[in-house]
């Protein structure tokens, strides 16, 4: 298994990229903004992008985006072939990404917004803070990429202040990197129960 830098000799793989995050979608039942083929090959060819490889066989992939001139970087679309699920690859690419966004962008912002439980536990480990949407980026064109997502309505009728997803930020000027693992271990349980308690209430809706 290789996991890279994408360039532009992976853009053939961006047709099954899109399918299997929208077919992760449609099996979780959760909000992913989905993107367009030519959105993802353009991310493969400009570098801002980790591909995982068995071989020649698609594995996995996250991208890199960039907002608010520079000051804040989202690294999106994690994704895990379902062959290849269950093996720790994801944690393996979210870490690759990171360090690759970090490298590129060293003053940036490091932000993310999900509802998946193992999504937060990777960015807790790698020393993001849960934050009120407030904190990321103003930026309409990020947030209007969430209007594909399922709970778009949630978004909007909160005017951005919160949804289903928990906003969760990385800021390179926080010195206090090296945070005992007892406090990020308290960190994820606790947006662990916030989180399941939100979806408790939905389904009861």
């Amino acid at each position: 298994m290789e996991i890279v830098i994408a360039d532009k000799s992976h853009s053939k793989y961006a047709e099954i990229i899109c399918d299997t995050i929208a077919e992760s979608a449609a099996v979780r039942g959760t909000g992913i903004a989905r993107r367009t083929t030519e959105y993802i090959t353009k991310k493969l060819e400009n570098g801002n992008a980790v591909i995982a490889l068995d071989g020649d066989k698609f594995a996995g992939f996250c991208y890199i985006e960039l907002w608010g001139h520079g000051k804040y970087v989202a690294n999106s679309g994690l994704i895990v072939h379902p062959d290849y699920r269950s093996a720790g690859l994801a944690k393996k690419i979210k870490h690759k990404v990171f360090k690759h966004s970090r490298t590129k962008f060293p003053d940036a912002k490091v932000f993310s917004i999900t509802t998946g439980l193992a999504v937060m536990k990777m960015n807790t480990d790698l020393g993001y803070k849960p934050v009120p949407f407030s904190e990321l980026t103003d930026d309409p064109t990020f947030w209007d990429g969430c209007q594909t997502c399922k709970n778009y309505d949630v978004l909007t009728r909160t005017n951005r202040k919160m949804c289903l997803c928990t906003g969760m930020l990385y800021d390179p000027k926080n010195k206090n990197k090296s945070e005992p693992i007892k406090i990020k271990e308290k960190v994820f349980n606790r947006l662990k129960h916030i989180k399941e308690t939100m979806f408790l209430k939905k389904d009861k809706k």
